[in-house]
């Protein structure tokens, strides 16, 4: 999307827009100004010429042009119908220099989960992956994916829907929190100490029909129906990005999402297994569990959450 196309559709979403006094403030012609409302018209705007200037009826249903609109977040979006792999593309712009994109994706065919794991996302789901630059050391990256656990289950919330975080990054609905909406996956490079590209893959069972998801998996359609995917990508992101913003805000609001405190929980760890009660997350977002024979501090593992006795 061209800057000035941009620009035209973050001033649409504040309200109307007269042609000619946008024209003059960005210095640009007119016949500009009508070209780029033309252009978001084949993208699917729906955008009525009146007494008040330019104004949006009506936006895509889905895609880069809809998520855009009234994004409150400094993302770029780029959008496919298919992909084998969000993050596969995000590493793809990563070596290309990019940096503060986002890919969508409606359908993801050869996607990764933790340790390697394939799955698929059929489609009419979110599937996303977030590519940013952190002035931050390697160390620091799990707390995007704190961050990004934290935003999904937020996005949930004005549709009515409570969702909890298994730690670290699973997104939990239903009841006893027994579903599972959302994984998400962070990957990334480093150089000199720093972390040169991070990428946070967000797969979120959005309008999808529970028959193809695997056992034990449930969609926001199952919960409340077709939702408007566009908009909850924009929560997602904004939140996602106000998260990452503030730091010190981020382990906070997980422990007021999390399902894992308070529980008994093993871990499968690559240094065994771990059992005991869940206490606590730590910077960088470590699990604290207490079992009989001392603390434990988890870095990486899968955590099952385990029946009371």
């Amino acid at each position: 999307m061209t800057p000035t196309r941009q620009t035209l559709l973050d001033t649409l979403a504040e309200g109307p827009v007269r042609g000619p006094a946008f024209a003059e403030r960005h210095g640009v012609t007119r016949a500009t100004v009508w070209k780029q409302v033309e252009a978001l018209r084949d993208a699917g705007f729906e955008i009525e010429a009146g007494e008040e200037g330019y104004r949006v009826v009506a936006i895509p249903e889905y895609g880069a042009e809809a998520v855009r609109y009234d994004l409150r977040a400094p993302y770029d979006v780029e959008f496919h119908d298919a992909l084998a792999s969000t993050n596969d593309r995000a590493r793809e712009l990563a070596a290309e220099g990019a940096s503060a994109v986002v890919v969508l994706a409606d359908e993801q065919t050869g996607g990764r989960g933790r340790r390697g794991r394939g799955w698929t996302g059929p489609p009419g789901g979110v599937y996303a992956s977030i590519l940013v630059r952190p002035d931050r050391p390697p160390a620091h990256a799990p707390m995007s994916t704190l961050a990004a656990a934290v935003a999904v289950a937020r996005a949930c919330d004005p549709l009515g829907v409570q969702a909890r975080i298994k730690w670290p990054n699973d997104v939990l609905v239903g009841e006893g929190e027994s579903r599972k909406l959302s994984g998400i996956l962070t990957e990334m490079e480093s150089e000199g100490g720093q972390i040169a590209w991070l990428t946070v893959g967000i797969g979120v069972n959005a309008n999808v029909d529970t028959d193809t998801l695997p056992a034990g998996a449930t969609s926001l359609q199952a919960l409340v129906g077709d939702i408007d995917r566009a908009a909850f990508v924009r929560r997602l992101l904004t939140l996602f990005h106000d998260l990452t913003a503030d730091p010190d805000t981020v382990l906070p609001a997980w422990r007021e999402r999390a399902s894992t405190l308070g529980r008994q929980v093993r871990v499968d760890t690559p240094g065994g297994k771990v059992v005991g009660h869940a206490r606590d997350v730590e910077f960088p977002g470590a699990l604290v569990v207490e079992t009989p024979t001392g603390e434990r501090r988890v870095h990486a593992g899968d955590c099952e959450h385990l029946r009371p006795v």
